[in-house]
């Protein structure tokens, strides 16, 4: 009888573990893979018919297309701020858009994204674009380990830039270190004044191979014979060249995929294509016919295919979530002379959107966002209003987990509306750019401020108007006609609305 009864727990206890690891298994893995200043008309799969990007199209074919999808912010920083920790980025001061030598502004002992991951038992990483802040300081040595930084707010890996491309230092990171570091040659990085030797754009720009545009401020230390925003000293192999680093990013984030097919992971692949400067691999260039950002968007949309590839290949396709979208709206001159603007050939990269990149209008944080999770999303169009802010609380209910009741999010839990079971949102956002609006349903509020209507650097509508603007977005996606002074009862409404999300407290 004690043997039956022995082996009977015997295989209890392997049905247990059995079930166990089904469950495991069954976990899917994520990729966010975040675009870089790409507009919701940019895509074909959105529209666009000047240019083809085959690879997003098939994730959009086979998945979710969402077409009122949103940033929090017009600008990266913000966007990017909001998505790793849930919070509207306004809510705190100096989320801006950072210089390369920023400190972390990421709280380091707070729930964040991959952090939700992390306790669901994922391995999680960053590959790419990283614009958060470094250090507990801007002062910092470039020449030791740089710490707090993405692996003290979840990721368990991380291979980043600083910043941006056209800010120094142009230096990849891997986890606390600079990559390739000589520390006879040490690097020196200043945003306040000129630090080394090297050229300057302003000084000589016959060293120039990627002219700036006049009065943006890409003037500065020349790298890879582009000028950048700030000075940079030092770090001479450790610098890359525009034209190898995004392809070094794809390398990384195929290998992370590899590491770590095994068990569930989340891997945040942030791209470079299309900010400036644009400058592609050779195999891109002049690929497009619509200048240098054309030829980015191409080598964007290859990269994507690349992951596809890989995930295919290691045959975890069937398990394994690919969030597709991009950090803010689109523009054309940021910076550089490289054909946005002469060769944009009738492509319009806003779509039917009213603004770009900086713009509180719609172009500024409608974004493309496609989410792919094969056998499980049923391919639909979902006119759902969704936020990038909201991953946080949707992951954390996928993962049955309850959040410290002392942390205030802006995020919402829209699960089943990611999933594809119903095409309902969030009924309210608020949208930041030059100021803030509120959208309630259909309808957008734009409360007044100070300043100038129209950037001349950028040639983007900035939204700014010193009297109350209201859109019926259902019926003017293009947000061409103000409704304001017709429905005044209406502008008191959202002004109210806004006031009282304003006034909210968050979890700092």
């Amino acid at each position: 009888m004690k043997k039956i009864i022995s082996y009977l727990l015997i295989i209890f206890f392997q049905c247990v573990n059995l079930h166990a690891q089904k469950n495991i298994i069954q976990k899917p893995n994520i990729i966010f893979i975040c675009a870089d200043d790409l507009g919701y008309g940019d895509l074909s799969c959105y529209g666009a018919t000047k240019i083809n990007t085959p690879n997003i199209d098939a994730l959009a074919a086979q998945g979710i297309r969402f077409t009122n999808a949103h940033s929090t912010s017009a600008t990266c920083t913000p966007s990017r701020y909001a998505l790793i920790t849930g919070q509207y980025p306004w809510r705190k001061s100096g989320t801006n858009i950072l210089p390369g030598d920023a400190a972390l502004i990421i709280p380091t002992n707070k729930t964040t994204l991959p952090k939700v991951f992390k306790t669901a038992g994922y391995t999680t990483g960053i590959v790419g674009k990283w614009h958060l802040g470094l250090g507990d300081k801007v002062e910092k040595n470039w020449n030791n380990e740089i710490t707090p930084g993405p692996n003290e707010v979840g990721f368990d890996y991380s291979f980043i830039f600083p910043a941006t491309a056209d800010r120094v230092p142009t230096i990849f990171l891997e986890n606390h270190k600079v990559v390739a570091l000589d520390t006879t040659d040490a690097i020196e990085v200043s945003y306040s004044h000129k630090v080394g030797n090297d050229p300057t754009g302003y000084e000589h720009p016959e060293l120039l191979k990627l002219k700036s545009s006049p009065n943006h401020g890409h003037d500065q230390t020349i790298v890879n014979g582009i000028g950048r925003i700030g000075y940079m000293s030092g770090g001479k192999i450790a610098r890359w060249a525009d034209e190898e680093m995004p392809l070094t990013f794809l390398e990384k984030a195929k290998t992370f995929i590899q590491q770590n097919k095994q068990h569930p992971f989340f891997l945040y692949y942030a791209l470079t294509e299309p900010h400036v400067p644009r400058m592609p691999s050779t195999m891109f260039k002049g690929k497009s016919k619509l200048g240098l950002r054309g030829d980015a968007i191409l080598q964007l949309d290859w990269a994507v295919g690349e992951i596809v590839k890989q995930i295919k290949y290691l045959g975890i396709e069937k398990n394994t979530i690919i969030i597709f979208s991009s950090d803010n709206g689109p523009v054309l001159n940021d910076g550089y002379q490289d054909g946005a603007v002469t060769m944009l050939n009738g492509h319009t990269p806003w779509g039917p959107l009213r603004g770009g990149k900086y713009s509180i209008y719609e172009a500024g944080t409608r974004i493309p966002f496609i989410i792919n999770w094969p056998e499980k999303i049923k391919p639909q169009t979902s006119n759902a209003m969704i936020c990038q802010i909201d991953l946080l609380a949707s992951f954390s209910n996928m993962f049955q987990q309850q959040i410290s009741s002392t942390e205030k999010f802006d995020s919402e839990n829209i699960l089943n509306t990611l999933l594809g079971k119903t095409q309902k949102g969030r009924s309210v956002l608020v949208e930041h750019g030059y100021t803030l609006a509120v959208v309630d349903g259909d309808w957008k509020y734009i409360a007044p401020a100070n300043g100038k209507s129209y950037d001349s650097l950028t040639s983007i509508e900035t939204g700014i108007l010193s009297k109350p603007q209201l859109y019926n977005l259902k019926n003017d996606i293009g947000e061409k006609h103000n409704l304001a002074e017709q429905y005044p009862e209406k502008v008191n409404e959202l002004k109210k609305l806004l006031d009282k999300i304003k006034t909210q407290k968050n979890n700092e």
